[in-house]
């Protein structure tokens, strides 16, 4: 008989770990989620910065994480989806900065040979 309430204790406690396994899995489901989808949206914006362009390398590196963040996500490791969902999203923000970085140096440029260009002619008309 006390075999059996062993037995019978131990099925409890079986129990009550697996409730808190999965409760704890799934309270990892919703943050993990979300940092896809930030990361998913800070990818977005990288590629409509011109990051495709102006910084290849860091997007490439971004969707590349955004994948495995995602298979991660599929295959219910959280922690793996969250850590590089981060990755991502700091890939994604290296790959825009640098996107509007390259814009600012060109526009930068534009305008210095415009100013050139002026001055020439300022000192053309000033020397005639």
């Amino acid at each position: 008989m006390d075999m059996n309430r062993s037995m019978h204790q131990l099925g409890r406690v079986a129990a009550v770990a697996a409730v808190l396994a999965l409760g704890a899995c799934a309270s990892q489901k919703a943050p993990a989620t979300a940092d896809v989808a930030v990361s998913r949206n800070a990818v977005e914006n990288a590629v409509q910065a011109g990051a495709a362009d102006l910084a290849p390398a860091e997007i490439t590196a971004a969707r590349a994480k955004m994948m495995r963040a995602n298979e991660a996500l599929a295959a219910r490791d959280y922690k793996l989806a969250r850590e590089l969902a981060m990755q991502a999203q700091a890939d994604a923000q290296l790959a825009q900065s640098k996107a509007a970085s390259a814009k600012a140096t060109a526009a930068s440029n534009a305008l210095n040979e415009d100013l050139r260009v002026l001055r020439q002619e300022v000192d053309r008309a000033n020397s005639q």
